[in-house]
C-alpha cells in the first residue's frame, strides 16, 4: 500500500508590535504592526508617554498602520490612552494614517466628553422651596385621597345596588388570603400580647393582693380595643402591603390601563373585592384574637399567679361585657376599611418602575398603620364621651 508523506507547517502566533520615529524634530510617528486583539500581551501607552520625556519636545503624534493586520477594542483602548496624553501635553493628534472603522469609533468614543464635577456638584434647594413643594404635594395627595374615597363610595354604593362589575371568584380568592392564612400570624402576636398584658398586670396587682384582676385587665383590654388594633397592623404589614404591591405591579405592566380601555372600572374590578374581603374578615379575626389574647392571659394567670382556670374564665366573663365586644368589633370593620382603602390607594398611584412598587408597599403599610391610631384615638374619644 502506497502512502503520502504530508508535510506540517507550524506558524507562530502574530504577534502585536509598537515602535518609534522621528520624521521631523517634532513629530512622533508611531508605527503600529501585527495583530492587536484583545487576549495578546499588548504595548503599554507608558513607551509613548516615555518618548514624550526623550529630550526634544514633541508637538505632533502621527500613525502608521500598514503593517497592522487584525484588531479590535484593544487597540481602540490603547488608542483613547493616547488621545488623553495628547490633551494633557497639548499635543496635535493626526488620524490620517489609522485605518478608517479605528477613525470613526475614536471620533464616536470622543464625540461626548464627560462634564468635570458632574458628580461632585449638588443642588442646594432653598429651605422655603422645600417648605413650599412639601405643602402643595400634601395638598395634592390630600385630594387625590378624597377623591379615591368617594370612588370608592360610589362602588360600594352600586355593590349594594347589585351593578358593580367584579368576579366573585377573586372575591373569594382575596377572602381566603386575608382571612384563614392571615390565623397563624394572628395567633402568634394575640398569644404573646395577652401574655404580655398578663406579665405587666401580675407584676402590679401583686403588691396589692389583687391577682384575680389580671383577668379583668386583659379580657377588657383584648376584646375592645387591643385585638382589634393588633389584627389591624397585622393586616396593614401583611394584606396591605400585598394590595398595594398587587395594584403598583399592575400599574406597571399597563393592566389597569387595559381595563379602562375595555370599559371596566379599577374601581368596581380591582378594589371593590378587596375592601369587602378585609372589611368581613377583620371582626373575624378580630374575635379569634381576642380568645387568642385572653388564653394568653390565663397562661400566666395560671402558671405565675396560680389562679384556678375556671376562677379565671368567670372573672373574665363578668369583667367583659357586651359593650366591650361591639366596640372591639367595630374597631375592626373601620380598620379593615381603612387598611384595604390605603392598600388599594397607593397601589393606584404607584409608579411605572420596579422601585415605584416597593415604595407604593411601604407607603401603604404606614397609612394604614397611621390611619389605625388616628381612628383608635377618634373613636376612644368619642366614646368616652357618649359614656359607654
Amino acid at each position: 500500500m502506497g502512502g503520502s508523506d504530508i508535510d506540517i507547517v507550524k506558524t507562530e502566533p502574530v504577534r502585536c508590535e509598537l515602535s518609534f520615529s522621528r520624521p521631523t524634530d517634532d513629530t512622533l510617528l508611531i508605527r503600529l504592526a501585527g495583530s492587536w486583539r484583545i487576549g495578546q500581551e499588548l504595548p503599554s501607552a507608558d513607551a509613548v508617554r516615555k518618548q514624550l520625556d526623550s529630550g526634544t519636545p514633541i508637538k505632533r503624534f502621527a500613525f502608521d498602520t500598514k503593517e497592522l493586520t487584525r484588531w479590535d477594542s484593544a487597540l481602540l483602548a490603547f488608542l483613547i490612552k493616547i488621545r488623553d496624553l495628547s490633551l494633557e501635553n497639548n499635543i496635535d493628534l493626526d488620524t490620517d494614517g489609522l485605518p478608517g472603522g479605528v477613525k470613526r469609533l475614536l471620533s464616536l468614543a470622543s464625540a461626548v466628553p464627560e462634564k468635570k464635577d458632574t458628580r461632585t456638584q449638588a443642588i442646594h434647594e432653598p429651605l422655603l422651596s422645600r417648605v413650599g413643594g412639601d405643602t402643595i404635594s400634601f395638598f395634592r395627595s390630600a385630594g387625590e385621597m378624597l377623591a379615591f374615597i368617594g370612588e370608592a363610595f360610589v362602588a360600594f354604593t352600586k355593590f349594594l345596588g347589585g351593578r358593580a362589575r367584579y368576579r366573585r371568584s377573586d372575591l373569594f380568592l382575596v377572602i381566603q388570603q386575608c382571612g384563614a392564612e392571615a390565623l397563624p400570624i394572628v395567633s402568634l402576636i394575640s398569644v404573646l400580647v395577652g401574655l404580655i398584658l398578663g406579665f405587666i398586670g401580675a407584676v402590679q396587682l401583686m403588691m396589692f393582693g389583687a391577682q384575680i384582676y389580671v383577668a379583668n385587665l386583659v379580657g377588657i383590654a383584648m376584646v375592645r380595643v387591643m385585638g382589634a388594633i393588633m389584627t389591624g397592623i397585622i393586616m396593614a404589614g401583611r394584606t396591605g402591603a400585598a394590595f398595594a404591591a398587587e395594584l403598583g405591579t399592575m400599574q406597571v405592566n399597563e393592566e389597569i390601563d387595559a381595563l379602562r380601555t375595555l370599559g371596566i372600572s379599577p374601581m368596581e374590578f380591582l378594589v371593590l373585592p378587596r375592601m369587602l374581603a378585609l372589611a368581613l374578615m377583620m371582626p373575624l379575626l378580630c374575635l379569634y384574637s381576642d380568645l387568642m389574647g385572653i388564653l394568653g392571659g390565663l397562661v400566666v394567670g395560671v402558671t405565675m399567679l396560680d389562679l384556678n382556670p375556671m376562677v379565671y374564665f368567670t372573672q373574665t366573663r363578668e369583667a367583659v361585657s357586651l359593650n366591650h365586644f361591639w366596640i372591639g368589633l367595630f374597631h375592626s370593620v373601620v380598620f379593615g376599611v381603612l387598611v384595604a382603602l390605603a392598600g388599594c390607594l397607593r397601589g393606584m398611584q404607584c409608579g411605572r418602575s420596579a422601585s415605584a412598587v416597593g415604595d407604593a408597599a411601604t407607603s401603604a403599610v404606614v397609612t394604614g398603620i397611621v390611619s389605625i391610631i388616628v381612628a383608635t384615638a377618634i373613636i376612644t374619644f368619642i366614646c368616652n364621651v357618649i359614656g359607654i
